[in-house]
């Protein structure tokens, strides 16, 4: 199914390093894919590599033209999504952009998909369960890190879009 748009959020994870792979891939199931990186983000990954994808559009600033005056109702990939953003999310904290775009398509019961990176003490916090058992209430598809050599990382890109691919079926139903 080709959509029209798809929102990838990104945060500042060590493995922000993935975004350009996610773009690529979500830009052969969307005309646009509007990245959205967090503060932390903006500083750990190129925009201009991410803008140089065919179909791939950056945001930065509530008042870019693509989004105004809303940002359209649209499935959301929230990958890397650290430790910070997880709790944030879950406690309906909106204090940046890509947050609060992801708070809307939560409320206008759009697809998303939230993939968590953090390793395992930060994993193991109280915290991040309850946030993630939170957003899946809410029916947030949420995929939890999975371990790598030594320790825990984000999912494998093609999982992550196996959610989004499941999640986009069932909004059709």
């Amino acid at each position: 199914m080709q959509l029209d748009v798809i929102y990838l959020m990104v945060s500042g994870a060590i493995t922000a390093h993935r975004a350009e792979a996610l773009v690529e891939a979500l830009a052969q199931r969307a005309a646009s894919v509007i990245v959205v990186p967090t503060p932390n983000a903006a500083r750990v990954i190129s925009t201009y590599a991410l803008q140089r994808i065919p179909g791939a559009q950056v945001v930065e600033s509530y008042f870019d033209a693509r989004i105004l005056p809303r940002p359209q109702p649209a499935p959301v990939v929230f990958a890397p999504c650290t430790f910070n953003s997880l709790n944030k999310l879950a406690a309906g904290i909106a204090d940046n952009l890509a947050l609060a775009i992801t708070a809307e398509m939560i409320g206008f019961g759009q697809p998303v998909i939230v993939a968590v990176s953090a390793n395992q003490p930060l994993w193991a916090h109280p915290a991040a369960r309850a946030s993630a058992e939170r957003l899946r209430q809410w029916g947030v598809y949420v995929l939890d890190p999975v371990q790598s050599d030594s320790d825990l990382t984000l999912a494998p890109t093609d999982a992550i879009l196996q959610y989004l691919e499941h999640a986009l079926l069932e909004k059709r139903r």
